[in-house]
């Protein structure tokens, strides 16, 4: 039986570009802005990296293929780099590999980074992505807005709430990231917006106005990891571990009629948080989990998560939405760094911006935006896909000693 990674790895140091529209920047160039914030932190020299994971999304209209543009931008020492694509979840795959990396024994410090470039390449957001130009025939119709819509459809279908309800409630979802991401230097939206301007907002598929969606945007984010050990040998005395790191992929049961799903969460997040709960020894996520970062590509995705997380009773994710559950001073923070809804989603980074947050929450290193209650467990969550067939992956990092 697999006994899982929990405490086997550190987090030695992270760092993360500013996202947005970074016209000025090419990727090689965001890669060493998140990289130099993180090697600093590390208190490493480049020459002790032994391995690096590079999580990039769309190698057509951004880096192109294998490992040589990380190599190339951050001066690697010749070391083995692997370039991985899981659709959404490409970031938190990166991190992935370098984790196992270390918990193995292949290597006593790994990098992972995540980089997007897609403000200047054409690239309109989010449309479906097929199984590319000689296999163009499934899914060429849909879009992501499109697709997440029938989510909450369906969610207000099986449970019965109102659509006033769920549009207010998907509008709370929006306004906290706003709120949050005002305070983060980092973000690519900074704006507050209120509960009228997110409610009569131009709408783009039914039910999701423009602020239920989040934008495109640029960006990088990296961690460099190694054992405990390692990390204290290096004078690092406040450890950050990795409890867990699951990921769950479709196998088509979704899509089979009479399957069972009927479109109103999502299965594989089920399975991630389960697998991932079980790995971190956690029993109680409600009561255990003192932060969350999730894949808020639309506030509908977000608010049908924290059901899936377990975070929120199946049904009544709306209602502990409504009740500030999930607000920056609340019994759970969201997206308190402003979530995909600020960041934007530059598909590559996401899932290591998020891991970065979490990271800085729980040394206290969060700025303006800090938990006043200090957090021992964050939870970082990353859906790729559609709702009827994706991936979903769940990372939760802590304290060493909690």
């Amino acid at each position: 039986m697999a006994r899982g990674i929990k405490d086997k790895v550190a987090i030695l140091g992270m760092g993360c570009a500013r996202f947005g529209e970074r016209w000025d920047r090419d990727a090689d160039q965001l890669m060493v802005e998140a990289f130099e914030e993180a090697v600093a932190d590390a208190g490493i020299d480049t020459s002790q990296i032994d391995a690096a994971w590079m999580g990039v999304a769309f190698d057509a209209v951004n880096v192109g293929p294998s490992g040589i543009p990380l190599s190339v931008a951050l001066r690697l020492p010749n070391v083995g780099v692997t370039k991985v694509e899981n659709y959404c979840a490409s970031g938190t795959e990166s991190f992935r590999g370098a984790v196992y990396a270390v918990a193995s024994g292949a290597a006593d410090i790994a990098l992972a980074l995540g980089v997007e470039k897609l403000k200047d390449t054409g690239y309109g957001g989010l449309p479906v992505r097929s199984r590319g130009t000689t296999f163009d025939m499934v899914g060429v119709t849909g879009s992501a807005p499109g697709n997440f819509a029938q989510l909450a459809s369906a969610y207000r279908a099986t449970h019965g709430v109102g659509r006033d309800d769920l549009k207010r409630a998907m509008a709370h979802v929006s306004v906290k990231s706003h709120a949050n991401g005002a305070k983060n230097p980092k973000a690519h939206l900074r704006k507050a917006v209120d509960m009228d301007t997110v409610l009569n907002a131009p709408m783009i598929a039914e039910p999701l106005g423009l602020f239920d969606c989040c934008g495109v945007s640029d960006g990088a984010a990296c961690a460099i990891v190694t054992t405990p050990e390692i990390a204290r040998a290096l004078g690092k005395t406040d450890l950050v571990t990795v409890k867990a790191l699951q990921i769950s992929t479709s196998n088509g049961w979704e899509l089979q009629q009479g399957g069972g799903w009927n479109g109103s969460y999502f299965h594989t997040t089920r399975i991630a948080a389960a697998k991932a709960y079980e790995e971190a020894g956690v029993t109680n996520p409600r009561e255990q989990i003192s932060l969350t970062e999730v894949h808020d590509c639309f506030s509908i995705t977000e608010l049908v998560t924290m059901e899936d997380l377990f975070l929120s009773k199946e049904g009544e994710g709306w209602r502990d939405v409504l009740d500030g559950i999930f607000d920056a001073d609340g019994k759970v923070p969201c997206q308190i760094d402003g979530g995909l809804k600020c960041f934007g989603h530059p598909i590559g980074a996401s899932g290591l911006r998020m891991i970065y947050e979490n990271y800085l929450q729980l040394l206290g290193r969060a700025g303006e935006r800090q938990r006043q209650t200090p957090p021992s467990l964050a939870l970082s969550h990353n859906l790729g896909g559609m709702p009827s067939q994706n991936v979903s992956a769940v990372a939760i990092v802590g304290l060493a000693d909690a």
